[in-house]
């Protein structure tokens, strides 16, 4: 059920389409996207990701649906990326050569299809390339499904931490 999607790297023209998705992912989980700490590095991919030595991944699938984000190319159904440990979130836990995820989201009518799946494995296979033994992945308690994605997918809890109103989850991954 996967095959309709193709993933490929951001571009300038998919600002607008990532920031929407993002967005709509959250509020699906019950949170509100204006209270998500941290997000500044989606008005700026460019220099935050591909400038800093990170990817960040969008996967695009033909349709006519008006309900996903459009891109140049197709509907925004999935976005992710990554950045080296050392250029990541200040306030996060510091892993020496670890590279961080970030930003994965499938749009909520998307989910169950394997794009989250196939996402993931792309980013851990850039990351793999560029040398790096160990992804760290947090996300938060309140949502579930991605707690239970990460531990599906071979990740070790291996702490928590509090941001505000949120209970981290954090997880490594040896790739």
């Amino acid at each position: 059920m996967t095959d309709q999607i193709q993933f490929r790297s951001y571009n300038d023209r998919d600002a607008d389409a990532v920031w929407r998705l993002h967005e709509w992912a959250i509020r699906a989980t019950g949170n509100d996207p204006s209270d998500i700490p941290g997000t500044s590095d989606l008005q700026n991919i460019e220099t935050r990701y591909f400038d800093s030595g990170g990817a960040f991944l969008v996967g695009v699938v033909p349709t006519a649906d008006d309900e996903l984000p459009e891109t140049f190319d197709g509907g925004l159904a999935a976005m992710g990326g990554f950045l080296p440990n050392d250029v990541g979130h200040a306030d996060e836990r510091t892993v020496p050569g670890a590279a961080e995820l970030h930003r994965m989201r499938v749009a909520p009518s998307r989910q169950r299809r394997g794009y989250g799946r196939r996402l993931l494995h792309q980013v851990e296979q850039q990351v793999a390339e560029q040398g790096y033994d160990v992804l760290l992945a947090t996300t938060s308690q309140s949502q579930p499904a991605a707690v239970a994605f990460y531990r599906d997918e071979g990740y070790q809890e291996v702490d928590r931490s509090t941001q505000g109103e949120y209970e981290l989850v954090h997880f490594e991954k040896r790739l």
